[in-house]
């Protein structure tokens, strides 16, 4: 039966990156296991500090005397001892990722799909080349819907009769690509970028989360038209001006 079925070209294929652009993907996924676990740190520092109405910057944190004001703050020794427990936590992250980082950069400079990627605003070296690695062959992507579906980043659609309305993300496929779209999409904020309108429009009506996440569809609309056409990103108000890339 599955002979005649591929005689007949009836079994689609399934496309499978090779083994050097899956070793390039596990090292990226690696890292960004290590960001969120660094960010979960930091989320929870700031979590204990709201325990006391305290509002101290991360990079204030870092200072060598952060314990004593902390003290001087009315902090007690047991969330004190917390919060330096989450701090020995995010060095030692740190000290993982910046390996990693070291070992990814060349890779990013020197990836074609990657470097195209980079000049859509908001998308850094580390980002644009996640992008590319899980996009891999864009071809297979029939339009950027598809590449859009495979993110997970498509809102369900609930029918019911005749009725019918959109939910919530899918949040199926790539994980890693889904998040990295998500993280490009925290850039939205600033007036100088392209989608910046975008996204206030849609954070006025529906909240930052889901404005968020159609920024995230936007930036994986855009790759695939400019992978496919093998073009840099251009804004659609030619007004606006290029924004650099960020630094991830």
């Amino acid at each position: 039966m599955l002979a005649e079925l591929c005689r007949r070209e009836l079994v689609p294929a399934v496309w499978v990156a090779s083994l050097e652009d899956r070793a390039i993907r596990e090292r990226l996924r690696r890292r960004a296991h290590l960001v969120k676990l660094r960010t979960s740190a930091r989320n929870r520092i700031f979590g204990l500090l709201t325990q006391f109405g305290l509002r101290i910057s991360f990079t204030r944190l870092r200072q060598p005397d952060v314990m004593e004001l902390l003290e001087r703050r009315g902090v007690p020794k047991t969330w004190r001892d917390s919060i330096e427990e989450h701090l020995s936590q995010i060095d030692e992250l740190q000290r993982r990722i910046r390996p990693i980082d070291s070992e990814l950069a060349p890779t990013a400079r020197s990836d074609p799909s990657a470097q195209l990627l980079q000049t859509i605003p908001g998308v850094g070296p580390l980002i644009s080349l996640t992008f590319a690695s899980e996009i891999g062959d864009v071809s297979r992507f029939s339009s950027a819907s598809k590449l859009v579906g495979y993110a997970g980043l498509a809102p369900r659609i609930i029918q019911s009769g005749e009725r019918s309305a959109t939910g919530r993300l899918s949040k199926a496929g790539s994980r890693t690509l889904r998040w990295a779209a998500v993280e490009a999409a925290n850039q939205a904020w600033r007036p100088t970028n392209p989608f910046h309108e975008h996204y206030r429009r849609i954070a006025a009506r529906h909240g930052t989360n889901p404005a968020k996440s159609a920024v995230a569809r936007k930036l994986l609309i855009c790759s695939w038209h400019m992978l496919s056409r093998d073009q840099v990103f251009q804004p659609t108000d030619q007004r606006l001006p290029r924004q650099a890339p960020s630094a991830f």
